[in-house]
């Protein structure tokens, strides 16, 4: 395992300023949830797909993810306590996540998508250029359309389930439930109750993306969740944010269809862009909390209990406050190693429990090594197998 010494850096290069994030992650996970260095332990029990024995796969990824000074420094322990006390001890983590492409929520996620820093518009409502994971996992393994599925907060995100690639082409995608847009095709005119739940985008909110690809429609959640649209808008009125119904949705899948993956991404934190840090510190809350609530679900459901993978990371992180350019915790657009410096943590079946890793990997990474994992081949992917998840 590549490691490096902690040691202050004479220059504010990305690679220096995320080793520096990567020591303090590494140091404030050891002293707080017992965790040991990945290089001391031994083998687990590899986790390898085969169409019979049915292992799935979780990912979730953060829409506008939180600085260490709100979550991994000793100042912001207070705002992750289910991560540093439930999930950590559990989980093996990837202490330095760099995201080397643009910092655009939706081009973003499709480069974690894909293992391809994608350039697409990240305001157009156009696929990803490169293959995604969902295509290469369903046509290697010859997987139904109800076996790959991504629940996503925002309407931009409604063709993030399937390239524009012709190697793979068009009904290899996963199937793309946008919760809001269920909410709002079922709301009746001019009802003012779900409003909180409905605001798309925080940093353009005039865009309003056309939907396009494999979107799910209202008239699905009868035939294939098995919830009728009042109890869908009841549930509804109960929560308190997006994310919240999309964990819920998440959780009607699993029960009905038991897709082997599904991708969620929650968007709760991306409220950072109206500049309310109270609210920003809400949703990172809330986010710690929801990532513990569905690892629980997962524990729960026998589909997926005790066979069942979860990898959750940031899509990319957000200023810090020195950046002259910036403005701290609002944004992400300077660039700078605060906002592309993040982490990931991996827990479920196959994983070294209590193990922390702090050698750099890329965002990129992610798809080869889910396809190693399971038994598909992500050939223009960019990345590589993460090793210590092998």
């Amino acid at each position: 395992m590549e490691s490096f010494k902690c040691e202050a850096f004479p220059t504010r290069s990305l690679r220096d300023v995320a080793q520096s994030l990567s020591c303090s992650r590494r140091d404030f996970l050891r002293s707080t949830a017992s965790m040991v260095l990945g290089g001391t332990l031994g083998g687990a029990r590899p986790f390898l797909y085969t169409g019979s024995t049915k292992k799935k796969v979780i990912v979730v990824t953060f829409g506008g993810g939180a600085r260490d000074q709100e979550t991994f420094a000793h100042e912001g322990q207070e705002n992750i306590p289910h991560m540093l006390n439930e999930l950590a001890p559990q989980a093996s983590f990837f202490t330095q996540v760099v995201n080397r492409g643009i910092l655009g929520h939706y081009v973003a996620t499709a480069s974690l998508a894909t293992g391809v820093y994608e350039t697409l518009n990240n305001f157009a409502s156009i696929p990803p250029q490169h293959p995604t994971i969902f295509e290469y996992f369903r046509k290697d393994l010859k997987r139904p359309p109800t076996d790959a599925w991504v629940v996503a907060p925002s309407n931009g995100f409604s063709r993030i389930g399937e390239s524009n690639s012709r190697s793979y082409g068009p009904g290899w995608g996963a199937q793309v439930v946008l919760p809001k847009h269920l909410l709002m095709a079922a709301m009746s005119e001019g009802t003012t109750d779900y409003q909180h739940l409905l605001r798309d985008s925080y940093e353009t909110p005039l865009f309003a993306p056309q939907l396009g690809g494999s979107e799910f429609e209202l008239r699905q959640l009868e035939t294939v969740m098995k919830l009728s649209v009042g109890d869908f808008k009841t549930h509804a009125k109960t929560l308190a944010s997006p994310d919240e119904l999309s964990i819920y949705i998440v959780q009607q899948l699993m029960r009905q269809q038991a897709p082997s993956l599904i991708w969620v991404t929650m968007h709760d934190i991306d409220v950072a862009h109206t500049g309310a840090y109270s609210l920003y510190i809400e949703a990172i809350r809330r986010t710690d909390r929801l990532c513990s609530q569905l690892w629980k679900i997962a524990q729960s459901e026998p589909e997926y209990a005790g066979n069942t993978m979860m990898l959750v990371l940031p899509d990319f992180g957000r200023d810090s406050d020195e950046e002259a350019g910036g403005n701290g915790f609002q944004h992400h657009r300077t660039g700078d190693p605060s906002s592309r410096t993040t982490w990931m943590m991996a827990l479920g079946t196959g994983v070294r429990e209590g193990a922390i890793y702090d050698h750099p990997l890329q965002s990129t990474d992610l798809v080869p090594t889910l396809g190693s994992i399971m038994g598909f081949h992500a050939p223009l992917s960019q990345g590589q197998p993460i090793q210590d998840l092998l």
